[in-house]
């Protein structure tokens, strides 16, 4: 089954998915799913108590869902209990939620911009940028930010041509590349900057963004010249790529006296893009009431 890894956005709640090619459905992530519906802080727990009560009445639901390996907030991918659409439809219909009704309509929203993508994959560009935009980040940052997904998908085909595994390879090559040229694990990396479930790539600045596309496009480079055979030796080739980048690191801080890698993050950014906005609009008031 070919799979493919997606967060989607709801009211900007991330909702991990994953396409499969070869039954042409989504499946959602079921703990996403309950979180985003009671806000509920244990959504894990919540699920376990709903699945005793479903299994008590009954119902058959939780026994036809099945378990996908989706990436947790650690980057690694683990087994997740997960559900195709028409299930979480008939999940919501056991968690009381004033969003039940937008979220069914959101879900059928997904299926809909799913057949379309299919006819015109440019859509899934389009559409990766509006929700970036609805959550309020720069174009200039998201163009870097798509320009980062379409490398990182180039690196992780040349990982799958030499007979690499997605989950614990892909993660533990990820890692070195991002310790080599940041000289930070990405759980590190992650605790600079505050975040927990959040995606570290949604929330490194253009600079870091930058330099982690050199990183892993050097990656891609080095192995498809030196031609891996074993994971031992991917692994020496994912040191060389981020090394490329590191080099790079330390001579712009050198040329600027500051630190890249840093404790900025999406949130604290935005914060303060608005903070900047509202200050420049009470100055320009200041300014109307003195002139």
């Amino acid at each position: 089954m070919e799979k493919q890894d997606r967060i989607k956005i709801f009211e900007e709640k991330k909702v991990r998915t994953l396409w499969d090619a070869e039954h042409e459905k989504w499946y959602f992530s079921i703990v996403d799913v309950i979180e985003v519906l009671t806000e509920s802080p244990r959504a894990r727990k919540y699920w376990n108590a709903l699945k005793k009560k479903l299994s008590d009445e009954g119902s058959q639901l939780s026994q036809d869902m099945g378990q996908l390996k989706m990436q947790s907030a650690d980057g690694k991918y683990y087994l997740t209990d997960v559900a195709d659409t028409e299930q979480v439809f008939r999940l919501i219909q056991s968690i009381p939620s004033p969003k039940a009704e937008p979220f069914k309509l959101w879900l059928a929203k997904i299926a809909s911009e799913r057949l379309d993508e299919m006819q015109d994959p440019e859509l899934t560009i389009d559409r990766a940028l509006e929700q970036y935009l609805q959550l309020g980040y720069s174009e200039n940052w998201i163009n870097q930010r798509l320009k980062s997904i379409e490398i990182r998908k180039e690196l992780t085909d040349e990982w799958k041509k030499r007979g690499l595994k997605e989950g614990v390879q892909f993660a533990t090559l990820t890692d070195i590349i991002t310790k080599a040229w940041s000289d930070k694990t990405t759980k590190e990396y992650k605790i600079l900057k505050g975040l927990k479930k959040e995606n570290l790539r949604d929330n490194m600045t253009n600079t870091e963004l930058i330099l982690n596309m050199l990183a892993e496009a050097s990656t891609k480079d080095i192995s498809a010249a030196v031609n891996p055979e074993t994971f031992e030796d991917s692994k020496k080739v994912a040191k060389q790529g981020g090394n490329v980048a590191k080099v790079a690191r330390k001579e712009l801080e050198a040329q600027t006296g500051k630190k890249v890698v840093s404790s900025l993050n999406a949130k604290s950014a935005l914060q303060l893009k608005e903070k900047s906005k509202i200050n420049k609009s009470s100055n320009h008031q200041i300014t109307k009431s003195t002139s």
